[in-house]
This record gives structure tokens, sequence and C-alpha cells, in this order.
């Protein structure tokens, strides 16, 4: 099982930095090595910070490449994890505003999209080629993906690291540059507002909540936002947060029950694209920016 980049045992960030200097001297396998072990944690970031698989696929790029025009300038005197994902977060946050930031703004336009969105029967033909509960799946895990992105994106960002990849108030902080206290209030407030809404309608924790991912699913297929011929999120075939990240997390509200802290650890952990091949595109530029990085 892959390490969780995150973890306060996280035992690779001396070997990165040897990476690191590697990568200097010119070695690209080190080079390769570093993006291989990062990728997918940036790339399952950027999705939950955009709610889309294509957005998501161009900002770990733009990340990617921020990341290696800038590695000359690493000096070793921090952790290269809080380097990096300093990267990731100020990126995240200064990013041009995505379709889906525009679409779930609030939870009021959440509620609202859901509120029009009428209760329907799955259409028999769809079983045919598919089974029900992978539409029903899929509809989850983009109504929870659209939750996330009603939370600003501080708490957004502080929400996906504390909650989804279960990162400490001490790693989280240095990521975000503030006090380890500020990313607990921050994480804390995130939750209340998540739990609160999830309280209200919805019947994932509430058994009497009136709103259920079978009755929207036709309805979101009638849309557009779940395609049978094209499902995007759907976890037969993929990984589990949860089997990433640490099952502990620090206590902030005690009203806050298990059920919610694992309901966003059972989402997908995506793995990302290929971003070695675009490595191997985009070396002119890495040679440009470090003024002559040189395959070995």
């Amino acid at each position: 099982m892959a390490e969780n980049i995150f973890s306060n045992n996280y035992s690779n960030d001396t070997n990165d930095k040897i990476l690191v200097e590697l990568a200097k001297q010119g070695k690209l396998e080190a080079l390769e090595e570093l993006v291989l072990k990062h990728q997918s944690w940036i790339y399952n970031i950027s999705l939950r910070m955009t709610g889309s698989i294509h957005d998501a696929e161009d900002t770990t790029q733009e990340i990617l490449i921020k990341i290696l025009t800038r590695l000359s300038t690493f000096n070793g005197k921090s952790s290269f994890r809080t380097w990096l994902y300093r990267i990731v977060a100020n990126h995240v946050f200064n990013m041009n505003r995505k379709k889906q930031e525009y679409l779930f703004s609030s939870f009021e336009e959440h509620r609202n999209l859901l509120k029009h969105s009428p209760d329907m029967r799955l259409d028999d033909s769809y079983i045919r080629n598919i089974e029900q509960k992978v539409l029903v799946e899929e509809t989850k895990v983009r109504c929870l993906m659209g939750m996330i992105l009603c939370l600003d994106r501080k708490q957004r960002l502080v929400f996906i690291l504390g909650s989804v990849f279960s990162t400490s108030s001490k790693i989280g902080g240095e990521i975000m540059e503030i006090s380890p206290e500020n990313f607990r209030k921050i994480l804390s407030r995130a939750r209340k507002q998540l739990r609160s809404y999830i309280d209200e309608r919805c019947s994932l924790l509430n058994k009497h909540g009136s709103c259920k991912c079978i009755r929207k699913t036709q309805a979101a297929i009638e849309a557009g936002y779940v395609n049978p011929d094209n499902l995007q999120f759907e976890t037969g075939y993929i990984k589990i947060v949860k089997d990433f990240a640490s099952q502990h997390s620090s206590k902030v509200d005690d009203t806050l029950s298990m059920s919610f802290h694992l309901l966003f650890k059972e989402q997908p952990f995506w793995d990302s694209p290929d971003y070695i091949r675009l490595l191997n595109e985009k070396i002119k530029t890495i040679e440009t920016a470090w003024g002559g990085l040189k395959s070995k």
C-alpha cells in the first residue's frame, strides 16, 4: 500500500531531498521518481478543488510544471513535502475560478440544484450493460464533491487535507502557512458546515433524509451530470481514500460521528494521468528555467 504523503510518519522526506539533489545534477530518473511519487496526491487535491476531471488534469499539469521549474530553488532547509505542497496550495488558491465552482458556489446553490432535480425511478434500460448501484455511486460521488465545492477555497483545502487525508494540524498548518490552532479552527468550521448541510436532507447520514441518491440518479443522467457510457468516478476499479489515509482524526467536535468522518474517506483515490510523458515533452522549458538541466 502506498504511503500517505501527509502522515506524521512519512518516511521519505530524506529520500525526496536526495532525489532533488540528483535531479539538479541532471539525473532525469530522479526527477521522474519525484513526479511519480507525488503526482496522484496533487491530482486528487486538484480534483476535489475543481470538481472536474478535465480541470484537475490541467491544474495538476500546471502545478507540476511550476514545481519542476522551481525545483532548483529548493535549498533543503525545510521539509520537501512542505515546500512542494505550499506550491500546490498557492496555485489552487489563485487559479481562475472553474466551471464547477460557479455551479456549486454555495450550499444554497447545491440545495436548489437538488430541489429542482425530480425524484425519478432509474430507467431499466441502463441496467442492461451496467449495474444500477454503479450509476447510483457515480451520482453520490459527484454530489459529495459538489458539497466540498460549496466551501470557500481555504476551508476546502483545509478540509481535504485534514478530513480526507488525515493531515495533522501541525503539517497542515505548515503547508497552509498558518498556525496549527488556526488550521484546527478552519477545519472545525468546515466540518460543521458540511455536517449541518448533510444532516438537513441527505439520507447518507440521516436515515430520515428526503434526498436519496437512487432517486436522483435518473435526473442526473438526463441533466448530463452522469453519463452511463462514460463513468468517471465509479469506485469498483480504483482505490479508496481510507486505504491510504490514517483512520485517526484530530478531535475537533464531539458531535461529529465516525460515519461523517468516513463519508468522504470512502470516496475514490484516483490514479493520475501519466505526467512523466508530460515531463519529457516539457524538458526544454525546464532546461531554460534551471539554466541547463541535462540528461545524463
